[in-house]
């Protein structure tokens, strides 16, 4: 205002060729607008050559008095031009202070202002969190998750079928609805159907009612073997059965669904080399009919077990692979029915407490004998299906580069109400309520946001692992689940859902979806990532205790890598909190070392071949901290499968995993605590 003041007595001092710049800007992180105002002369642009200022001036030229009748026509319309500038800031600024909602667009016929194209004051808005909270709540309604639960619900939408892509347009059309940008992507994978002989099963040479049913990559060959019943199939299971002296070798095992994954379930027999597993619904645990099929895939990983680590594009020139997860042992699902006729008739030992509290009423589980043969005959055709992931964007306003993704299940085998419809429509909801904020209330997402839907998720989540293994991260996926929902049944319908829900099916899914919106709005609001570093660093110790109680001599490089986790961490909180949050760079810089976490937690010492969840914490395998303890307790009980040089090698890999990941949260190589 120094400077419009200085100009404005200009223009009164009668200073020739005066002109006015005015400037509405917005600031585009939320916060308030400001306008800028700049009134110069040819005589400013001298005097700032001159390294002189409006004081310099007053004493180099001396001072006249202002006489209005000694002024020019020109001069006068100068006066009349600052005095409508300053009506008009004074205006702005009251106008902008209020906040207002309304758009002013500002007109005049003064020949100063057409000579520049017409200014729009629009308000910005700096949606606070609880703004947020409030408006996704208001926007996100049951009326319209109803709307979309009716459109999206199909009877028949396997992966890369019709029903299936015919899906996929109507969510594509309504993201392109919303104004997102889309685009879809295709892979051809390798799955499991029934094959033209239907898959059996045989009780002492008898065929055991109809198998419907099937499990997808299950070995495909037909075995026989003794009956063995084996409870959920859990590790601990069949430790209470060797605790007996019962030999789980060639044994065809039966096992209730539940508790567990199906493929857990048959890795778990495969490794104490079971001919093959039958997987049952016992009642305890499913509420359907008795000659209900179960379907599922037996694929201990995600996506197509064929191209492991790379994504199934057509024609993909790789050399023949698949993925250590795939089994070696047939298996299948039989119904309630089936299960009931082999159970009732098994001999052998009576099953340890607990074990019999299923559909055989008042009867107590029997093991099996050596005569329980069963035979299991698996007769499933590998193909190659072409699918579709569809994909829709909300860009950020600042770094765009920057996405979460929100994904959804749109495949089922049966009609898949709740395995995905119900995520389906949340998805498309989600998507509309996002974009209704950000074009109508003046929400602006730092970062972008991906709403995908997945196809042949039934197979292992086959199209989200495919896309993600070209190279994208951090999907957070909307699903549904349940012990004893008929999940990969034909039961999984919309009044299924109804009675398990209570009839509270809409509640629960704006309930869900607003879960989901409330984490997504979150981690695209904020300037600074609120995520938990630290978390990581009790898990981490809580395994190193266990460690160390069980061995001294490699302790040191334990507790010196999980030291620099420690520090490192620290180093970063108290980095946040000495830091200028309002710096976006700072900010940026601090999410950057906070994503490198999870990444780094990836054992870069294995292969995505042989072992598919690679997190050193969270996943599964040789490399992770829980092998290293159960390593441990198998040397110290002697038994066979313990290898002290294999420990020891898989000591020192776990260990520069931790270390590394402290090394990549420290930052920059600098400051990196290597003691090792």
């Amino acid at each position: 205002m120094d400077q419009a003041r200085t100009t404005i007595s200009k223009i009164f001092n009668g200073e020739p060729r005066s002109y006015t710049r005015f400037n509405l800007t917005q600031n585009m992180e939320g916060d308030n607008s400001h306008v800028e105002m700049k009134l110069s002369s040819d005589m400013d642009d001298e005097v700032d050559a001159n390294g002189g200022g409006e004081n310099t001036n007053q004493h180099n030229h001396p001072y006249y008095p202002s006489k209005l009748n000694q002024r020019s026509p020109k001069t006068i319309c100068g006066f009349v031009i600052g005095i409508l500038f300053l009506f008009i800031i004074g205006y702005l600024i009251g106008y902008l202070s209020n906040r207002n909602t309304d758009k002013t667009e500002i007109k005049s016929n003064c020949p100063v202002f057409n000579e520049i194209a017409p200014v729009r004051a629009e308000a910005v808005y700096s949606l606070d969190w609880s703004d947020l909270r409030a408006l996704l709540k208001k926007k996100l309604t049951t009326l319209n998750i109803n709307t979309n639960l009716r459109e999206f619900s199909s009877a028949s939408h396997q992966a890369g079928s019709t029903g299936d892509e015919a899906l996929a347009n109507k969510i594509m059309g309504k993201f392109k609805t919303f104004g997102m940008s889309t685009w879809t992507d295709e892979h051809y994978v390798k799955i499991h159907e029934p094959g033209s002989s239907n898959n059996r099963v045989l009780f002492r040479g008898n065929v055991v009612e109809t198998t419907e049913g099937y499990l997808a990559y299950s070995a495909i060959k037909t075995v026989q073997g003794a009956a063995l019943y084996a409870h959920y199939g859990r590790a601990e299971d069949f430790r209470r059965l060797q605790d007996r002296n019962i030999d789980v070798n060639g044994k065809v095992v039966l096992v209730r669904a539940g508790l567990l994954s199906f493929a857990e379930k048959v890795a778990n027999a495969a490794s104490l080399n079971a001919s093959a597993v039958l997987i049952y619904p016992d009642p305890v645990n499913y509420s359907i009919k008795e000659d209900t099929a179960l379907f599922g895939h037996v694929h201990l990983g995600t996506g197509d077990p064929y191209t492991p680590g790379f994504p199934s594009f057509n024609h993909t020139q790789f050399p023949p692979a698949q993925s250590s997860g795939l089994p070696s042992i047939p298996a299948q699902t039989i119904t309630i029915k089936q299960a009931t006729a082999i159970m009732s008739k098994l001999g052998g030992r009576t099953s340890p407490d607990g074990w019999s509290d299923g559909m055989l009423r008042d009867t107590m589980y029997s093991l099996g004998d050596e005569g329980d043969i069963i035979t299991v005959e698996v007769n499933n055709v590998l193909i190659q299906k072409k699918i579709h992931n569809v994909f829709g964007v909300i860009k950020g306003y600042m770094d765009a580069d920057r996405y979460i993704v929100i994904g959804a299940q749109r495949d089922a085998w049966g009609p898949g109400y709740a395995r995905s419809t119900v995520g389906t429509s949340l998805l498309v909801e989600l998507a509309r309520t996002i974009t209704d904020m950000i074009k109508n209330d003046g929400f602006k997402p730092k970062r972008s946001i991906v709403f995908a839907s997945w196809s042949a998720g039934e197979f292992g989540s086959v199209g989200a692992t495919e896309w993600l293994e070209i190279g994208s991260k951090h999907v957070a996926d909307v699903f549904q689940s349940s012990k004893s929902y008929p999940f990969g049944t034909i039961e999984d319908t919309d009044q299924t859902l109804e009675r398990y829900t209570s009839y509270n099916t809409l509640k629960l899914a704006k309930t869900a979806g607003e879960v989901v919106g409330l984490v997504t709005l979150r981690l695209v609001h904020d300037h600074l990532l609120k995520l938990n570093v630290a978390k990581y660093t009790s898990v981490i110790r809580s395994y190193v205790s266990q460690i160390r109680s069980k061995v001294e001599s490699c302790q040191t490089w334990l507790l010196s890598a999980q030291g620099s986790y420690d520090r490192a961490a620290s180093a970063l909180i108290s980095a946040i909190r000495n830091s200028d949050l309002d710096d976006m760079e700072q900010c940026r810089i601090i999410n950057n070392r906070i994503m490198r976490v999870e990444g780094s937690l990836l054992s870069p010492y294995v292969s995505p071949r042989e072992s598919l969840f690679r997190h050193i914490l969270l996943g599964s395998g040789s490399h992770t901290l829980a092998a290293l303890v159960d390593h441990l307790e198998a040397i110290k009980g002697g038994h066979e499968s313990a290898d002290i040089d294999q420990f020891k090698n898989q000591f020192a890999l776990a260990t520069w995993t931790i270390q590394g990941c402290a090394n990549a949260l420290a930052g920059e190589v600098w400051d990196m605590d290597n003691e090792i």
